[in-house]
């Protein structure tokens, strides 16, 4: 069962070769710090396969950047619960991504719509 509170974090690095995919892939000019759309992938992974999984539908997601992530630099992302809707399916979750020293890379609020959420005793 969900719960107000409850955490899911990945940390991952990315390297000159990432970059050069992904600018492959994209069309995006090459920069020496990881591209926005990365950073926000760790969220999109999160939220799909461990907090709420599968089944989840992303419904929003306002990051604000805060400082530039470097590469070959360990990354953590990490959404933790903050509200529980069960009436609708709701999940707003707080996204956050950090580099090894604390530095703020971004932060915003995810919602998505999951299956099997139910009210828990700790919910508002």
């Amino acid at each position: 069962m969900m719960e107000t509170g409850q955490k899911a974090t990945i940390t991952r690095s990315y390297s000159q070769a990432d970059l050069t995919a992904f600018s492959g892939l994209s069309g995006a000019t090459a920069d020496t710090h990881v591209p926005e759309p990365l950073i926000a992938a760790l969220f999109s992974y999160l939220l799909g396969v461990e907090l709420p999984g599968s089944g989840t539908n992303y419904l929003k997601q306002d990051l604000r950047f805060a400082s530039p992530a470097p590469l070959d630099t360990a990354l953590t992302a990490t959404v933790e619960i903050t509200r529980l809707r069960p009436e609708k399916h709701l999940v707003d979750l707080w996204a956050t991504c950090v580099t090894p020293d604390g530095t703020l890379v971004c932060e915003g609020r995810s919602l998505v719509k999951a299956k099997d959420v139910a009210e828990s005793p700790l919910s508002p």
